[in-house]
């Protein structure tokens, strides 16, 4: 029997999934990586849109040590009704922008050279800005990350950073 999620069966997300060049397998309301385990669904947003802004995150604050899910986790909060209609905007925007640099859309653009070209050209606006500022609270104020980079969290509680590896500049 072959179950259905709004409109997606089992197989079509499988075969989706296992398609050498999807970076993210969209269906009607949720948006899924083929190479992890996560997936999320949307409700204000187009799933594409969220695809896009999850690799628009990634290009404007690159980690390769960091997961998709993360950057996931800092755009979800423009899932909203307030925010859809602006967020949409701003991604027509930057679909335009690519596809005046001669592709498909943001996201069927190859290159992260070539995607960041885009982002430069667009650094003035404010849907730019918007995003931009979002994710530095909406990444680097995550907890789930701060491992990855080797913060502690905050030092108040055990003392302050003197007596807690302040002099450990191994870093530099």
């Amino acid at each position: 029997m072959t179950q259905t999620l709004k409109g997606l069966s089992r197989r079509a997300l499988l075969q989706r999934a296992t398609a050498a060049s999807a970076t993210f397998v969209v269906g009607t309301g949720f948006l899924a990586a083929p190479d992890a385990a996560w997936a999320i669904e949307t409700t204000a947003l187009k799933p594409e849109t969220m695809a896009t802004l999850v690799q628009m995150a990634r290009d404007i604050y690159p980690h390769d040590q960091i997961g998709d899910e993360h950057y996931v986790t800092a755009v979800k909060g423009y899932d909203t009704t307030e925010a859809a209609e602006g967020i949409e905007a701003g991604i027509a925007k930057l679909n335009a922008a690519a596809q005046a640099a001669g592709h498909d859309s943001y996201l069927g653009m190859g290159w992260e050279r070539d995607r960041v070209d885009v982002l430069r050209g667009m650094e003035d606006d404010p849907f730019f800005q918007q995003i931009r500022g979002g994710l530095v609270t909406g990444l680097y104020n995550n907890k789930a990350v701060w491992p990855i980079f080797g913060y502690e969290g905050e030092s108040f509680s055990k003392g302050g950073y003197i007596d807690r590896g302040f002099n450990d500049i191994n870093w530099i």
